[in-house]
């Protein structure tokens, strides 16, 4: 193809979308990442959990949960006092079962309040 004098071939150019990057701030660190404690590695508490579950069933029983209600979701054992805050480790009468997303909101709460957030 042959492109006369006066014509000039162009080349394509990308626009610019603006500067969309955040600084990230540096100044705080981040909280240590959550390691298990081994007692609830223990046989004693994994029998207990068992336990409680075959009594009460697979059911979160926070109030607050928003699928309360729901049958044969994963649910943990939790202290209601956690072990930290001075509650009986192998007590059912402190111990509440939660699905996944009542654990974790419980456990950040718990976690925030001992940083002083």
């Amino acid at each position: 193809m042959h492109h006369g004098q006066g014509s000039k071939r162009r080349t394509p150019r990308l626009s610019m979308l603006g500067n969309r990057t955040m600084m990230l701030d540096t100044r705080s660190a981040l909280p240590a990442a959550k390691t298990t404690d081994p007692f609830y590695l223990s046989p004693e508490w994994r029998a207990l959990v068992a336990e409680i579950i075959r009594e009460r069933g697979a059911r979160c029983e926070d109030p607050s949960c928003r699928y309360a209600g729901r049958t044969g979701a994963r649910v943990f054992g939790d202290h209601i006092v956690e072990l930290k805050d001075g509650g009986a480790p192998l007590d059912k009468t402190n111990v509440m079962l939660r699905c996944g997303s009542c654990h974790t909101r419980k456990t950040n709460v718990e976690r925030a309040r001992r940083m002083g957030a």
